[in-house]
């Protein structure tokens, strides 16, 4: 059984302003105001790290994808899946571009591109049947403009980081934990690659700073609706 996603089935109100924001890195919240107690009274090992930590390593469990996606793990894991349709086909179609980029920028275009299509090979192969299928895309010129590429590719690989991030401590099974948790280290150093490519001086490095910033599933798909990029 394969699933189909229709974006307009997903309840997104409020969230396109403000994911497409921090997706892009444009929003850098201060440590302290990452970091907050759980709650009033706090107690127990874990309420006390909740307290100590940002509140971007403290908010598991919420977020999930829509059940369009499917149930449990194979739900987060179809929903990967799909943005990583949506990357892996960006790549391909600038690759298939012959884009006039500097040679570092050519560099990042031959990596990324191998390492999202190795991404949607392994989502596939460990999906099987309940893989959804692959959506259509219309990148309206973002991936043969040199100039547009650099700046929806920087998009793009924070969009993951925070995506993975905030799917991982809703996974259940250690295997697909472990996966995910590897897929997130490449998603950042392609985000730091392309960052330092788009500003010399740094600042897009880590454009959250110290601590990244998980995305629930709503305001990934709303921002992914909002580039009109899935037809």
């Amino acid at each position: 059984m394969s699933y189909t996603i229709n974006l307009d089935e997903i309840d997104v109100d409020g969230a396109v302003t403000e994911a497409a924001e921090q997706a892009s890195g444009d929003t850098r919240l201060s440590f302290l105001k990452k970091a907050g107690l759980a709650g009033s009274s706090v107690a127990g090992g874990g309420a006390i790290l909740s307290a100590l930590a940002p509140a971007a390593l403290a908010s598991a469990s919420a977020g999930r994808p829509p059940k369009s996606f499917g149930k449990g793990d194979y739900g987060i894991l179809n929903y990967a899946l799909t943005l990583e349709y949506l990357e892996a086909a960006f790549y391909n179609g600038a690759t298939a571009a012959n884009l006039s980029l500097s040679s570092q920028a050519s560099a990042f275009l031959k990596i990324v591109t191998r390492d999202e299509n190795a991404h949607v090979a392994f989502l596939k192969k460990a999906l099987g049947k309940k893989a959804a299928a692959e959506p259509k895309f219309n990148f309206n010129g973002a991936n043969t403009n040199v100039e547009k590429f650099m700046m929806t590719a920087q998009t793009l690989e924070n969009t993951g980081v925070h995506a993975y991030l905030g799917q991982i401590t809703n996974l259940e099974h250690a295997a697909y934990i472990k996966a995910a948790g590897s897929i997130i280290t490449i998603e950042a150093r392609h985000a730091s690659v392309i960052g330092l490519l788009n500003e010399p001086a740094g600042a897009d490095i880590a454009p959250s700073g110290p601590f990244d910033t998980p995305l629930t599933a709503a305001e990934v798909l709303a921002a992914v609706k909002a580039t009109g990029f899935i037809s």
